[in-house]
């Protein structure tokens, strides 16, 4: 698979032109097709699909449509703690608008990095596995992700319960735009994404 580096774009624009290699040509595509009809995966899918396609929200507020038009009342606000203040004005505005919130900061439980084999410093590891633990047994419907950092993110989301959505990513350079040294590649990153190979 190598969809990124497609210039026809098949499964988007028909799948007449597709490429012999394309993904959209896998005759597993209709087995998983069966998948969207589990009543948690259509209500998603159905909910997603419309809203991808409205113009002019921002992603908090189209996170709150979401919730609410499949119907969840609890959230979870999973944060890293250098986003704590944004954590705090996004738990408002999700009460405000009728939700039940419930927060959780990444440095829960004070665990030393020694856990993981590095060597312990007075700033604790993050921990989202109790994170996510914490949020099932506050029984969430939906987890939101405010800048958890990169791998534990991806650890938050292996053991959370609920489904999760992703609110705001961690970028420590670049105020929490990671795309911004995408849109920089050819020029001022460049040397950054692309080092020169020995």
């Amino acid at each position: 698979m190598k969809c990124a580096m497609c210039g026809i774009k098949a499964c988007k624009n028909g799948l007449e032109n597709a490429p012999k290699n394309c993904p959209s040509l896998d005759e597993n595509i209709n087995n998983i097709k069966e998948l969207y009809k589990t009543e948690e995966n259509y209500t998603i899918a159905k909910i997603s699909a419309k809203l991808s396609t409205e113009q002019g929200k921002t992603r908090i507020e189209e996170t709150m449509d979401f919730a609410k038009q499949c119907g969840y009342k609890k959230i979870g606000l999973a944060f890293c703690g250098a986003l704590a203040n944004e954590a705090q004005i996004i738990d408002k505005v999700f009460t405000y608008n009728g939700f039940e919130t419930e927060s959780i900061m990444c440095k829960v439980g004070g665990i030393s990095k020694e856990i993981v084999d590095l060597e312990h410093s007075a700033n604790p590891m993050c921990n989202p596995i109790t994170q996510a633990e914490f949020l099932n047994n506050a029984k969430t419907d939906l987890n939101v992700v405010i800048g958890l950092c990169v791998g534990h993110d991806s650890l938050f989301i292996k053991y959370s319960k609920a489904p999760v959505t992703v609110l705001a990513v961690k970028d420590k350079v670049l105020a929490h735009n990671p795309l911004g040294a995408v849109y920089m590649a050819g020029k001022y990153y460049k040397n950054k994404l692309f080092p020169p190979k020995d």
